[in-house]
């Protein structure tokens, strides 16, 4: 099976449903660290030491969503970082939040929650 880190977020133009029911679930439950908020979008927060290091890891994914074409919403706080994802063409979420998730997530040093 491949994992979806090594997918690619896919561009999406509205032709395609928003993942509900089973599906959602599915793919919810390949990465516990985020929650599904309402079936419509899914969100992480993510904790450092300190601002620095918050800002280090924003960047890095600020770079990741450019070369993925799939941006998350990010807040930036002393010591966290909270990302949100769905997909404003079909207002809910796809394939290819749980990508980006994904690939978030392998940008998250080990040692942080």
């Amino acid at each position: 099976m491949t994992t979806l880190a090594s997918k690619s977020c896919v561009p999406c133009r509205g032709d395609v449903p928003a993942l509900k029911g089973e599906a959602l679930h599915s793919f919810s439950h390949q990465l516990p660290n985020w929650n599904v908020v309402d079936e419509h979008h899914i969100t992480r927060v993510f904790k450092f030491p300190d601002f620095k290091q918050a800002l280090a890891f924003v960047n890095r994914v600020g770079e990741l969503a450019e070369e993925q074409g799939h941006h998350p919403d990010i807040f930036l706080a002393w010591g966290k970082v909270e990302a949100t994802l769905w997909t404003h063409a079909v207002n809910g979420l796809t394939e290819s939040d749980f990508i980006m998730a994904a690939k978030i997530d392998q940008v998250m040093p080990v040692s942080r929650s």
